[in-house]
Parts: structure tokens; C-alpha cells; sequence
């Protein structure tokens, strides 16, 4: 089920740990690293344009790393239809799509 369109937020592991939360602004969206997790000497950063740091990200259009983690083509569209999600709702297919992604990131609804 998809969560609603206003204030949505996925919780985001990494390697299965829980490693900070991302959700969608009036202005954009925001990522943000739990403190636990990036205090973590073990702690591996989302991607290489978000490395571990305290301050959160902020952008007015979605991020290019977790765009990179929606499916494409025509699974993109066996995704959209399946749980029912436009296509240019990029928010809402990460949170619907991706919680068992390929490689280390996942993302979880926060519902």
C-alpha cells in the first residue's frame, strides 16, 4: 500500500542497518543520517555524493542516488501498475518499490 502523498518518509538501511531517513518537503525532499548509525566507525555512507556527515541533505528535486535505485524500462512499468504508482512519482515508487533492492541500500515506508 502506498503511503499518502504529504510528508511521505522511508526509513534507509544499508547492509541491512538502519542508516538514516529520507522524505519528501513542501520544499523538495531531505535525507538526513541517523546519529547511531553515522557514529558508527563501521558506518558506510548511502553513496559517494552523501558521504556520513550531521547536517542533512536538502534538495528541491529528487536525488539522483535513490532515483538510480526505481526500476526502469519495462519493469518500471510492471512496478508502477502493480502497486499502482505514476511513474513520475519518484517518491512513491522508492517507497513502494524498493525495500528489497539489489546491493547494500533498501528502503522501508515509514507508514
Amino acid at each position: 500500500m502506498q503511503p499518502s502523498t504529504s510528508n511521505r518518509k522511508g526509513k534507509v538501511y544499508v547492509n541491512g542497518q538502519f542508516a538514516g531517513i529520507i522524505s519528501e518537503t513542501d520544499q523538495g525532499y531531505r535525507f538526513a543520517y541517523d546519529e547511531t548509525y553515522r557514529l558508527n566507525p563501521d558506518a558506510v555512507a548511502v553513496s559517494l555524493t552523501m558521504p556520513l556527515k550531521p547536517a542533512r541533505y536538502e534538495s528541491r528535486t529528487f536525488f539522483p542516488y535513490f532515483d538510480g535505485l526505481i526500476p526502469e524500462g519495462w519493469l518500471l512499468e510492471i512496478a508502477a501498475r502493480t502497486w499502482k504508482v505514476d511513474t513520475r512519482d519518484r517518491m512513491g515508487l522508492l517507497l513502494s518499490v524498493c525495500r528489497d533492492c539489489i546491493g547494500a541500500v533498501s528502503v522501508e515506508a515509514i507508514v
